[in-house]
Order: C-alpha cells, then sequence, then structure tokens
C-alpha cells in the first residue's frame, strides 16, 4: 500500500509540475510545415533552404533578443509529402506534441489550404514563405501570412512586359497544371492577357505531372504569339522539352514557378534562354534592410556559401517568413513559450510590420482579397538570358533589354 501510494503522490506531483516545467525553455519552438518528399519535393527542399538560413543567422547572432535576453530557435519538421492531409496532419502534431509556438508554413498552396484551418483552431501563427494561391487570402484566416504576394496580384506583370513588346504578340494559348497554385497562376495570366487585348486561343488545365507533347502538338496548329504555362519545376522543364521536341518556337514563353530555380537552366541549358517568369525578388534587386542581410547580394552570398546553390524568390520569400516573426517577438516582447494571449499579440503586431528587409519591403494587407499577403513588394518581369535570371520589367526595374522573339529552338 505505501509503495502505491508513494507512486501516486509522484504521479500527481508530475502532473503540477507539468506547466511548470513547459514553461522552462529558453528557445523558441518553431514549426515547419512543407514538402520534403513526394512530387513537390524539390521546391519543398527550396523553402526548407529558405528556413534553416534563417535559423542559423538568428542562432549565429545568439538568438532573438528580447528585454536584454537572446533566445535561439529550433526548428521542428513535418514533411507534408506533398499532400494536403499529410500537411494537416502535420500541423495537428506540432500543435498538439510539439506545442510550437509559431510556424513556418508550407511550399505548395494546396498543403498551405489544408493546414491553415488546422492552425486555426489552436490559434498558432503561421507565415508561408511560398504559396501563392488567391484562395489562402480568400479564406481570410486570421492566424495565416504568406510573404509571397498570390498570384492574382503578380501575374499581370509579365503578361504587361511581353504585350509592350514589337512585333506586338496578338495571340497566346495559356495552360495550367491542374493544382491550387497552378490554375491560379494560369487564370491569371488569362485575365490578363484579355486585358491587354491579347486573343487566348485556347485555355486549358491539364492534369499534374501529364506528357505534355500532345498538348504542345495542338498548340503548334494553333500558332499562337505566345506560349504561357502556369506550373511547378519539373513540368516547365518538361514542356521546354516538348516544343522542341515538335520543333515550335512561339515568340514568347512565358512561366511561373520554377523559371527562378537553378534547376531550370541546369536542366535546359540553351533552350532555357529567352524564356520568360514573373518573380518578386532576384540577388540584384535594390534592397536595404533594417535587420538581418543588410541587402540582396548579400542574403544571395550566404545562401550560396551555405549551400552550394543560387537563392530564388522562394527560398527567400521563406527567410523573409523567419524574419517577420523574429521583428514582431522583438516588438511585442514575449520570451518562449508563447501563451495564446502572446500568440494573439503576435498576429496583431504581424499585420502591423512595415519593415525593410533583403527581400524588399514587407507588408501585410489587412483587409480586402490580399488579406494577410504581402503587398510591400513589386512584381518583377524575369528572363532568362546567358543562363542567368534579369530583370527585364517592369521598365524602371529593368536591367536589360528582354530578348524578343525566341530564337528558334534549331538555331540555338
Amino acid at each position: 500500500m505505501m509503495k502505491r501510494g508513494l507512486l501516486t503522490v509522484m504521479a500527481l506531483a508530475l502532473i503540477a509540475a507539468g506547466p511548470a516545467l513547459a514553461q522552462d525553455r529558453d528557445f523558441y519552438k518553431v514549426g515547419v510545415i512543407t514538402s520534403l518528399s513526394g512530387d513537390l519535393a524539390t521546391g519543398g527542399n527550396v523553402t526548407k533552404r529558405g528556413y534553416d538560413l534563417w535559423a542559423q543567422a538568428v542562432n549565429d547572432e545568439g538568438g532573438i533578443e528580447i528585454d536584454g535576453k537572446k533566445y535561439k530557435v529550433q526548428l521542428f519538421y513535418t514533411d507534408a509529402q506533398s499532400k494536403p492531409d499529410q500537411g494537416a496532419s502535420g500541423a495537428e502534431r506540432l500543435a498538439t506534441q510539439e506545442k510550437v509556438d509559431f510556424v513556418l508554413g508550407p511550399y505548395s498552396s494546396g498543403v498551405t489550404l489544408a493546414s491553415a484551418p488546422v492552425l486555426e483552431k489552436y490559434k498558432i501563427p503561421m507565415v508561408t514563405g511560398s504559396a501563392e494561391s488567391p484562395l489562402i487570402w480568400e479564406q481570410k484566416f486570421k492566424y495565416t501570412f504568406g510573404t509571397i504576394p498570390p498570384v492574382n496580384y503578380t501575374g499581370a506583370t509579365p503578361i504587361e512586359t511581353i504585350r509592350s513588346l514589337e512585333p506586338t504578340p496578338k495571340t497566346a494559348v495559356i495552360l495550367g497544371s491542374n493544382d491550387t497554385f497552378s490554375k491560379a497562376t494560369a487564370e491569371a495570366f488569362q485575365a490578363a492577357a484579355e486585358e491587354k487585348g491579347i486573343k487566348v486561343l485556347k485555355f486549358n488545365i491539364v492534369p499534374t505531372g501529364q506528357d505534355l507533347t500532345p498538348f504542345m502538338s495542338a498548340v503548334k496548329v494553333l500558332r499562337p504569339d505566345l506560349v504561357a504555362f502556369g506550373g511547378h519545376d519539373e513540368e516547365l522543364i518538361n514542356l521546354v522539352k516538348s516544343l522542341r521536341q515538335i520543333n515550335y518556337t512561339p515568340k514568347a514563353l512565358l512561366m511561373h514557378y520554377g523559371v527562378t530555380e537553378p534547376a531550370f537552366v541546369e536542366s535546359l541549358g540553351a533552350d532555357a534562354e529567352g524564356v520568360f517568369g514573373g518573380s518578386v525578388w532576384t540577388e540584384t534587386v535594390h534592397a536595404e534592410a533594417e535587420i538581418l542581410w543588410k541587402d540582396a547580394m548579400t542574403y544571395a552570398k550566404a545562401a550560396e556559401d551555405a549551400f552550394g546553390v543560387a537563392a530564388d524568390y522562394t527560398q527567400a520569400g521563406s527567410s523573409t517568413a523567419g524574419i517577420a516573426f523574429q521583428a514582431a517577438l522583438m516588438k511585442i516582447g514575449a520570451a518562449p513559450p508563447l501563451s495564446d494571449d502572446e500568440r494573439d499579440a503576435l498576429v496583431q503586431a504581424l499585420e502591423e510590420i512595415d519593415l525593410k528587409t533583403f527581400y524588399g519591403r514587407l507588408k501585410f494587407a489587412t483587409e480586402g482579397q490580399y488579406y494577410h499577403a504581402n503587398i510591400g513588394i513589386t512584381p518583377l518581369t524575369v528572363q532568362i538570358q546567358n543562363g542567368k535570371t534579369v530583370i527585364v520589367g517592369p521598365e524602371k526595374d529593368a536591367e536589360a533589354d528582354p530578348i524578343y522573339p525566341l530564337k528558334p529552338w534549331d538555331q540555338r
């Protein structure tokens, strides 16, 4: 009986000590939801590099300073496996088991849309450094923010750039892969093209991962001036290969996302030359920062040194997601672990941020169709020239004149 009584007392003591033990933490627990495996693993690992680089930079400085004391950050990853349901399950685990203070969000829009309601339930703030579908911001999630503007905010810019060229493109075929982000991209391209007087001969959403050669053969029959495609990484590469295979070169070829990812040029070589893309950041943008990396070039060098791979705008946006939390935590002076009230204060601080970063201006919308998306940065038109990503629009930001029309595949 004495032994059983002693065990009961010990158990009660542990239960009573639980909350106190939970408070005994001198670092922030940062959840990360992204796709480290599956079809979107390439992009997922781009976000991982961005989040890892931010954590490394913060910890190299001793941590985030709150009331004269510095607190380091620890990242707790969950692999969404490129599946929305796995992202939601991961969000549940981060909230209930890991009890993270806040979350750095998914690469893909579909996973973000599945994860956000879970984090809303547990009142855990999330900033995604990647997802761009307008559907996310239309939901007006209180606890979800994004550093990259949605494609309906950025998609018109490359169309405007291409429309200004001579001879003016008059017709287009616009395709998108059948996922949340890619469909939204294609729809943004279609709306912008029609608004600018470019006749859309065909608009089609194609199955994800589909062989694009039959679709491009149908495009060749129509002979549009512009071919625009919304998709991911490998799909963009395969589309260029398909056009080359059927030997059709449109006057302009526009894609998003993946053109700025180093694998695009590495895989295509000379065939990547002249391809247009949409972006919000390159290492050459003029951006002076108030926190961490002083400018875009400094960040680009740090990324190259850390990973041996050039940073694209998704990696940069992911690092900026960490900066957003860092600045907001410093503003409210909240040490780890965060209480429910402190997480709500963190949301309020994120809404009030207006910050200069290496990525550009960071300012989240607090109303309207872009609610909690970053509307502080300028959408850019980029093009692959001599194997590098170059800004070619808007005119005030351009580093070079656009290559137009495209050089035929057999003359490269």
